[in-house]
C-alpha cells in the first residue's frame, strides 16, 4: 500500500543538518536492522543458507539506505540539488504551485544505486506542501512529473522568491517520506524527505536563476549547484 508520511525533524546541528548516530536514513534502518537479525537467528537456527540470503538482503538494505553528511557550498545566490542522480531534463516549465508562471526546471532521477535522502536547494521557510496520489510509471519519463504519486515541496527565500521541489515516485518506489511542515525553517543541504527506491525530484529555479547544469550531468544532493543567479 503506498502511503506518504511527515513527521517533526530530530535535533539539527548549527548548519540546520540533522544529527544522527548512524549513517543511515532512520526509516532505512529498522528494515535493516530487522533482515540482519532475523538472517542471524535463522543462522544460529542451522538454517545457513536461508540465514545468509536474509543477511545479505540486510546489508543491501543497509547500503541502499545510506545517509551520509553533506557540506553545501557556502555562498548564495545558488540553488542545490536536492537530489543524488542523473540530471535527465533541464527546460522552462510552470511550477505546480504556480501554473501560469515560467520557471527553470531541473529534474534528476535517482536509481536503486544511488543515496535517497532528498534535501532543501535553498535557505528559507517552507510555504507548502501537497501530496498528489497518482500511478507508478518510470521516474525518468516526462509525464512523471503528471501521472505518478508526487509530493510538491515550496520553499520561499530570504528575498520572497518561491523555489518548488516535487518528489516524485518511480517504477520501484511505493512510499514517500516528507520530513518538514508549513511555516518550518530550513536551511540548505537540510535533509528534507526520502522516496524509497527508484524516483525522481523535479526542481523549479525561479525565473531570475539560470541553471548550471545539463542533461547528462551527475549531482549530489546538498552540495551540487545546479542553479545561481543570472547576471
Amino acid at each position: 500500500m503506498t502511503s506518504i508520511s511527515s513527521h517533526r525533524a530530530a535535533p539539527r546541528d548549527a548548519a540546520g543538518r540533522t544529527r544522527r548516530g548512524l549513517p543511515l536514513a532512520p526509516e532505512g534502518a529498522r528494515i535493516a536492522l530487522a533482515l540482519l537479525v532475523g538472517g542471524l537467528v535463522l543462522i544460529l537456527l542451522r538454517f545457513t543458507l536461508a540465514g545468509a540470503m536474509v543477511t545479505t538482503m540486510g546489508a543491501f538494505a543497509a547500503w541502499f539506505f545510506r545517509d551520509p553528511e553533506r557540506v553545501p557550498p557556502n555562498r548564495g545566490g545558488i540553488v542545490l540539488s536536492g537530489a543524488d542522480g542523473k540530471v535527465v531534463d533541464v527546460s522552462e516549465g510552470a511550477p505546480p504551485h504556480a501554473p501560469h508562471a515560467r520557471y527553470k526546471r531541473v529534474s534528476v532521477f535517482m536509481s536503486p544505486l544511488n543515496v535517497h535522502v532528498n534535501r532543501a536547494p535553498v535557505e528559507g521557510e517552507v510555504t507548502t506542501i501537497r501530496h498528489t496520489p497518482g500511478d507508478f510509471r518510470a521516474a525518468f519519463r516526462d509525464y512523471a512529473s503528471e501521472r505518478n504519486e508526487r509530493n510538491l515541496i515550496v520553499f520561499a527565500d530570504k528575498q520572497g522568491r518561491t523555489h518548488a521541489m516535487v518528489q516524485i515516485a518511480g517504477y520501484l518506489a511505493r512510499r514517500i517520506v516528507c520530513r518538514v511542515h508549513p511555516h518550518e525553517p530550513v536551511m540548505p543541504g537540510q535533509r528534507v524527505g526520502i522516496i524509497m527506491f527508484g524516483s525522481r525530484v523535479d526542481h523549479f529555479l525561479p525565473p531570475e536563476y539560470r541553471a548550471t547544469v545539463a542533461v547528462g550531468d551527475h549531482v549530489k544532493a546538498g552540495e551540487s549547484v545546479i542553479g545561481e543567479l543570472a547576471q
